[in-house]
């Protein structure tokens, strides 16, 4: 559970600050991503620290149980498939990603998945690590006792 707390520490502040980004800065987001898929390189290299983040993921977390930690494995997954896909086919990944660019709303549905997606992680991060009031009250009462 240690390690699921410290990845969603860590993958959680930094899909929610993409996504606000996304919605926030569109324009600038937008033109990034248009340059972004005008590059094989950009599309090859990125594949290649998609996929090498997404095997470290899986290796450091292959968890498969019914709750909130799936979701880090299912994003180690999705970096590997991803990071494969970018690799092997990146003109192929241009044409997907300029077919999607061209509808406007698909950006936007885009960041408030991202951000959704870090806040989740980021509470189940967090949440457990935030002092409760009343417990750390009684405790102090106990160690004076």
């Amino acid at each position: 559970m240690q390690r699921s707390i410290y990845l969603a520490k860590l993958i959680g502040p930094v899909l929610a600050a993409a996504g606000l980004g996304m919605l926030l800065n569109a324009a600038v987001f937008r033109t990034v991503a248009e340059q972004f898929l005008a590059s094989y390189a950009l599309i090859y290299l990125a594949g290649v620290l998609t996929l090498t983040a997404g095997i470290a993921l899986v290796l450091a977390h292959n968890v498969w149980v019914g709750d909130w930690r799936v979701i880090i494995t299912l994003f180690g997954w999705l970096g590997v498939i991803g990071g494969v896909f970018r690799t092997v086919w990146p003109q192929e990944v241009a044409a997907v990603g300029g077919a999607v660019m061209s509808h406007g709303e698909a950006f936007t549905f885009a960041g408030f998945a991202v951000i959704v997606l870090g806040g989740v992680l980021s509470y189940y991060g967090y949440a457990d690590t935030v002092p409760k009031s009343s417990g750390a009250r009684s405790a102090r009462k106990r160690s004076r006792r």
